[in-house]
């Protein structure tokens, strides 16, 4: 890592304060004795709460190596997942090919939800001409809301998530937003948007909290619960289901290859490889040595970069004129526009003036009654 966040910050050590926070999480994981007691518990209440229905857990698949690896291990310990794949038009050959070798090797079902794309489209676009840096928040967002929506359609009590501590636990504040905020989302496609948003998948943190306690679904990090080594984890799906690589981190789709590729230096200053090769430094999965080598090859070759970046343009219907203005503009914040976090500030405030507006109840009399 370095000054390309902003808000980096290094202690009289040298180390900064994302390996200081991932030493912190580190210290609060289960060794391996406690994490394999954890998963046999974790693994009899979701086969236990799930028996007599066709499903017991939800699984995003997006085929990648992580959401393909926690399908793969959730079958080897003999859960039944339904997986789900949000399809928002950017899905790279490779993408397609995986999912289809995870479901014939697992013998896994699929309920797969494809977006309206000129609704899509609309809030990508908006997203740029709000010129904020999460643009991949929209993804993000609705493959939330609708593993959400298909564990509560279907009462499915268990929701399965690839996020974990070894792979990702590093990534900068500034480089991304709450991805559960639509009350941003509609913020900026109501200031630059044009297609109504009608079946994009949508929630937001109270509705996430109401949904967990009210429905009792559960969110499970359960890759952080399994030896979880990337490179162990790419062989495994290679030898055991046919799946390939497809290079960087997330660049099963074609738009976030672009995006973390080419956008997020060009115009934010932002190389995402830092935070994901700190992460794999911080867990042992590799050294400084290699990630600083890593750092110096291109993200992907110039005949592809280019063939992608015609690829997106075109399918936005944004002229080249356009993406030269939009990477030319200044970046704004997110908080430019209303946040999900200003309104749960102000709800706060008034939880706080009605509990001290609220009556006092009168002090118990401890002496002797008259």
């Amino acid at each position: 890592m370095d000054t390309s966040d902003p808000e980096i910050r290094f202690d009289a050590e040298g180390v900064c304060n994302h390996c200081r926070m991932y030493e912190e999480l580190d210290a609060t994981m289960p060794g391996p004795d406690e994490a394999r007691i954890q998963l046999e518990r974790t693994v009899d209440r979701i086969r236990t709460i799930g028996r007599g229905r066709p499903y017991d857990c939800v699984i995003g698949l997006s085929g990648g190596v992580d959401s393909s690896f926690l399908a793969y291990e959730a079958k080897r310990l003999g859960l039944r997942p339904l997986a789900i794949h949000f399809d928002n038009g950017w899905n790279s050959e490779r993408a397609v090919h995986n999912i289809e070798m995870v479901l014939r090797g697992l013998d896994l079902d699929l309920s797969t939800f494809v977006v309206d794309w000129e609704e899509f489209r609309d809030l990508q676009v908006s997203f740029f001409r709000a010129s904020v840096i999460d643009i991949e928040m929209l993804t993000d967002h609705a493959i939330a809301a609708l593993s959400m929506r298909i564990a509560r359609e279907r009462e499915i009590r268990f929701i399965l998530s690839g996020t974990n501590v070894r792979t990702e636990a590093i990534l900068p504040h500034a480089w991304a937003h709450a991805k559960l905020d639509f009350r941003n989302i509609r913020a900026i496609h109501n200031r630059y948007g044009t297609v109504p948003i009608r079946t994009f998948p949508s929630i937001s943190t109270l509705g996430q909290r109401l949904a967990t306690r009210r429905d009792r679904i559960e969110i499970v990090s359960m890759l952080d619960l399994l030896t979880f080594d990337k490179a162990a984890a790419k062989r495994t799906l290679q030898q055991e289901l046919g799946w390939q690589d497809y290079g960087g981190k997330h660049h099963e789709s074609v738009f976030t290859r672009f995006y973390q590729g080419y956008i997020l230096p060009t115009k934010f200053g932002v190389d995402k490889r830092r935070a994901h090769l700190s992460t794999l430094i911080c867990s042992g999965q590799m050294t400084r040595e290699a990630a600083l080598l890593e750092l110096t090859r291109d993200h992907y070759d110039g005949d592809i970069l280019t063939e992608d970046k015609t690829y997106v343009l075109k399918k936005l219907s944004m002229s080249e004129q356009e993406f030269a203005a939009y990477i030319a503009s200044p970046a704004q914040p997110h908080e430019a526009y209303a946040t999900e976090d200003q309104y749960l500030r102000i709800l706060r405030r008034l939880r706080s003036g009605a509990r001290r507006l609220r009556p006092r109840p009168a002090r118990m009399q401890t002496g002797r009654p008259d």
